[in-house]
C-alpha cells in the first residue's frame, strides 16, 4: 500500500531536493491511481489459537496490527465483547462502549457528539471502530498508539463513562463473581485495568468491513457496479482527488490533516496539534476509513455534515481557508516544484503564500451525485453479527 508522507523538502547542492520519502513522490505523481493498481486480496481465515477470524474480501491480513502481547482467543473476545457492551463500566450503570460505538449505526454514533453520564455532550463526534485493527493511532487526534490504551480513556473520562478511577472501575467488576472467575480464566490473575483494556481491544479487532460491491468490482466482476457508481469511482481517483488520503484497502493514509473543518466557529478545535505542539498539525484531524461510510453518518470530527452529500458539496467548496490548510487541499493548483519550492520558503517573510485562494474541484451536481453513489458502494460485511449479549455476569 503506498501511503503519503508528510513533506519535508530541503535542496541539496546539486539541486536535488531531500528529505521527502519516495512514497510520497509516488503519491503526488500517481495518486488518482492508487486505488486502480492495488491488487484486491481475497477473503482470508487469520487463526488465532482456538478462534477464526474471517478477514472479507479487499482486506489484508499483512496490515492487521495485533500486538505480541495479546493475543486473540475465543475466551477474551467473548469477555471482552461483554465489557464492550456492560454499561455497568461507568459510574451510573447506563453507557458502554456501545452507547457511542453501536451496532445500529455501525458501530458509530449517529448524534453530532455523543452523550455520557448524565447526558453530557462530548467535544467530538464519535467514529465508528470497524476496521481499527488496521491502525496503530487512535481517536481523531491520534493520541494513543494502540486499541488498549484507546480503549481506558472514555471509563474515566467524566464527560463519556465517569468513572472517578481506574482502580474504583477495577474493583467494582472485581466485586462481580461472573466477572471476577472470567478474567481469572483469560487472564490467570484478577481484575486489572491493563486485561480489561485487552480484553476489549481484542473484541475490538474483530469488527471487520470488506467484500463490498467495490471490492467484488476490483476483484473481476464488472457487472458489480452500475454505470453511475463507476462514474464516481474515476472521479474518487481522477478529478475529485479523494484517493490522495483515502488509500489504500481501509480508504485511509492513518495520517492527519486540516481541510478547514471547524474554521468557521468561534472556538476552534487545534486537533492533533494538542498532542505533537507541531504548528502543521493545528487543526488536524485523522483520515477515517470510508468503509461503511453510508451507515456513519453525521460526519467529520465535529459531526459537521449530516449528509454525504453535504459532505462532498464542502469538499468541492475546497475547505474553509485558514493559515494551516493542508498541502492536499491546495496542491492541484502547484507543480510539483512550486510545492517544494513553497515548502522550501514558507518561513520566509518574504516570499507570498501560494495558497491564499481556496481550490475548487468544480464538480458537477451530477459528478457530485456520481460520486455520492460510489461511495455508498463501500458498505461490506463482516461485523453485521455482531449484537449485544442477552446477558452479563452477575
Amino acid at each position: 500500500m503506498i501511503k503519503p508522507f508528510r513533506l519535508d523538502a530541503r535542496r541539496g547542492g546539486n539541486g536535488i531536493y531531500r528529505g521527502i520519502a519516495h512514497s510520497f513522490l509516488l503519491v503526488v505523481l500517481f495518486a488518482g491511481n492508487v486505488l486502480a493498481e492495488s491488487p484486491v486480496p481475497a477473503s482470508q481465515t487469520m487463526k488465532f489459537e482456538d478462534f477464526e477470524l474471517e478477514l472479507p474480501t479487499g482486506l489484508n491480513r499483512e496490515d492487521f496490527y495485533l500486538p505480541p502481547d495479546n493475543p486473540i482467543n475465543k475466551d477474551k473476545v467473548a469477555l471482552g465483547r461483554s465489557l464492550f457492551f456492560d454499561p455497568r463500566l461507568s459510574s451510573d450503570n447506563t453507557v458502554s462502549c456501545a452507547s457511542c460505538h453501536s451496532p445500529q449505526a455501525a458501530f458509530s454514533d449517529k448524534r453530532q457528539v455523543s452523550l455520557g453520564v448524565g447526558l453530557q455532550a462530548g467535544d467530538r463526534n464519535a467514529p465508528t471502530i470497524i476496521n481499527r485493527a488496521f491502525s496503530r493511532g487512535q481517536f481523531w487526534d491520534g493520541r494513543t498508539n494502540s486499541l488498549e490504551e484507546q480503549s481506558k480513556a472514555p471509563l474515566i473520562n467524566p464527560r463519556e463513562m465517569a468513572m472517578p478511577s481506574h482502580e474504583l472501575l477495577v474493583k467494582k467488576l472485581g466485586d462481580i463473581r461472573g466477572y471476577k472467575s472470567w478474567f481469572k480464566r483469560v487472564f490467570a490473575r484478577d481484575v486489572n485495568i491493563d486485561d480489561l483494556a485487552k480484553a476489549i481491544a481484542a473484541f475490538e479487532r474483530t469488527v471487520v468491513s470488506g467484500n463490498a460491491k467495490y471490492d467484488v468490482f476490483k476483484a473481476g466482476n464488472q457487472q458489480a457496479l452500475n454505470q453511475a457508481e463507476k462514474r464516481g469511482l474515476a472521479l474518487f481517483e481522477g478529478k475529485a482527488r479523494c484517493s490522495q488520503c483515502h488509500s489504500g484497502p481501509n480508504f485511509t493514509d492513518e495520517k492527519y490533516h486540516n481541510i478547514g473543518v471547524g474554521w468557521d466557529a468561534t472556538l476552534v478545535d487545534l486537533g492533533r496539534y494538542k498532542v505533537t505542539h507541531n504548528e502543521q498539525d493545528i487543526g488536524a484531524f485523522k483520515t477515517p476509513t470510508l468503509r461503511e461510510i453510508a451507515g456513519t453518518a453525521p460526519y467529520m470530527h465535529n459531526g459537521a455534515f449530516a449528509t454525504l452529500e453535504e459532505t462532498v458539496a464542502f469538499y468541492n467548496m475546497g475547505g474553509i481557508a485558514n493559515p494551516f490548510l493542508d498541502v492536499e487541499m491546495r496542491r492541484p493548483k502547484l507543480t510539483l516544484e512550486q510545492m517544494l519550492e513553497y515548502y522550501e520558503k514558507r518561513n520566509d517573510p518574504g516570499k507570498p503564500s501560494p495558497d491564499t485562494e481556496l481550490t475548487k474541484l468544480e464538480l458537477t451536481k451530477g459528478e457530485q451525485a456520481d460520486l455520492v453513489a460510489f461511495l455508498k458502494t463501500l458498505s461490506g460485511q463482516g461485523w453485521q453479527h455482531i449484537t449485544p449479549p442477552d446477558s452479563f455476569p452477575e
